[in-house]
C-alpha cells in the first residue's frame, strides 16, 4: 500500500474530534487570553517544529501585540507513534534571557517533551516560560507541566490534524481527528 493510500486510510477510518470551525474559534479564543496576560510584555513567541507550525502561524495573526517570534526542534517521536528519547534538533537563535517566553506546540500528551523545553528555557535565563497547545490529551496520567493555555482537549486516542500527524501525514488539516486504533505505520 503506497503512503498516500495509507494517509488517505486512516482519514476515512477516524472520527471527527474538532471541526474546522471550532479549532477556529479555540485559538481566536486562546488568542484574547495570551493577549490579555501577555501584551505589555514584549514576549518571544517559540513554536515547537513541526508541530506547533499551524497553532503559531494561526495564534500569530491574532496577537495584537508586539513579539519577537522563533522556534526550536526536539522531538520524542520522529516518524514513530509512540514517544523515545528526546532529540533537540535545533535551538532558538534569540536569547531569552530575561525574557517571557510562550512556547507554541500542537499537543500537550505525556508531557516530557514540553517539561524539557521548559526546563531548558529555564536553565537560558528565561524569566518566565508559558505555554500553549492546541490539545491537551485527557488520558488520566500524571504530566510533568500544565499548559498555560489550552485551545481544546482531546481524548485518549491517537489523534491528528491541525499540526498533528499520522505517520507523517495530515499536519495540515483545519480539524482535529482520531483514530480508532493504533496507526500501523508503513516504511
Amino acid at each position: 500500500m503506497s503512503n498516500i493510500q495509507q494517509a488517505r486510510d486512516f482519514l476515512a477510518s477516524s472520527d471527527l474530534i474538532h471541526s474546522a470551525e471550532t479549532v477556529d474559534a479555540a485559538v481566536a479564543r486562546v488568542a484574547a487570553e495570551i493577549t490579555a496576560r501577555l501584551s505589555d510584555s514584549n514576549p518571544v513567541l517559540l513554536c515547537v517544529m513541526s508541530g506547533g507550525v499551524p497553532f503559531a502561524g494561526h495564534l500569530m495573526t491574532r496577537l495584537q501585540f508586539p513579539l519577537d517570534f522563533d522556534y526550536l526542534h526536539v522531538t520524542r517521536y520522529g516518524q514513530d507513534t509512540a514517544g523515545g528519547a528526546l532529540s533537540w534538533r535545533a535551538a532558538p537563535w534569540i536569547s531569552v534571557k530575561g525574557r517571557t517566553v510562550l512556547v507554541v506546540d500542537d499537543i500537550l500528551d505525556e508531557g516530557v517533551t514540553l517539561a524539557a523545553v521548559r526546563d531548558r528555557l529555564q536553565q537560558q535565563g528565561a524569566a518566565e516560560v508559558l505555554v500553549a497547545v492546541v490539545a491537551d490529551k485527557e488520558n488520566g496520567k500524571q504530566k510533568p507541566i500544565a499548559a498555560d493555555f489550552v485551545a481544546l482537549t482531546v481524548p485518549d486516542r491517537f489523534v491528528f490534524g491541525f499540526g498533528m500527524d499520522a505517520c507523517g501525514a495530515w499536519r495540515n488539516l483545519p480539524a482535529i481527528y482520531a483514530m480508532k486504533e493504533e496507526p500501523q505505520c508503513s516504511a
